[in-house]
């Protein structure tokens, strides 16, 4: 299982907010049932088969051209671990376990 973080930002579009623009690009995560996700104050977490993925990611990279953007930077970064299964939830438990040390 793949954790991939990912932010898709429009450009172009004349306004600065683009919050809009996430919520567009989350109604594909919502459709898909494959992967879990978590959004973030500056991306989104997507935790799945790599593959599934990043199929997903080129779905939404699309949403903004499809919503007037005339230029979109997408931002993907891959954590690929296949000695063991992670998660989003495991990470983050990892580093609540050791501060607590």
């Amino acid at each position: 299982m793949a954790i991939v973080e990912t932010s898709i930002v429009p450009l172009g579009t004349g306004d600065t907010s683009i919050s809009h623009y996430v919520a567009a690009c989350h109604r594909i995560l919502q459709a898909e049932n494959r992967v879990n996700y978590e959004l973030t104050a500056m991306g989104t977490i997507i935790e799945g088969d790599l593959d599934i993925i990043l199929d997903v990611i080129r779905r939404m990279h699309e949403v903004p051209f499809e919503s007037g953007a005339l230029r979109v930077s997408t931002t993907i970064k891959i954590d690929d671990r296949r000695d063991r299964r992670a998660s989003m939830a495991g990470k983050t438990q990892a580093v609540t376990d050791k501060l607590k040390k």
